[in-house]
């Protein structure tokens, strides 16, 4: 599983409730990728699903993930 954690709204830097380095520090400790971005201005934005995605292909030529033999879960059937 690829998880991102997003900071949002970075163009509002005065307005801050949590500090990048808390973020970066949060997303560390529990192996998540960490991004800051804003919809606002467009900055990271489209470079959070690359990344995403990006992670996700390393995984797969890692063997992490099996792409041939997923299970869907949450009670759906997979196609």
């Amino acid at each position: 599983m690829v998880i991102m954690l997003i900071g949002n709204k970075s163009d509002l830097e005065s307005r801050r409730d949590v500090k990048r380095e808390e973020g970066e520090a949060f997303a560390r400790e529990h192996g998540l990728i960490f991004m800051e971005t804003s919809a606002k201005t467009a900055c990271n934005v489209e470079e959070a699903f690359i990344n995403t995605a990006k992670e996700i292909y390393r995984k797969i030529q890692q063997g992490l993930f099996d792409v041939h033999n997923e299970v869907r879960k949450g009670g759906g059937a997979a196609s």
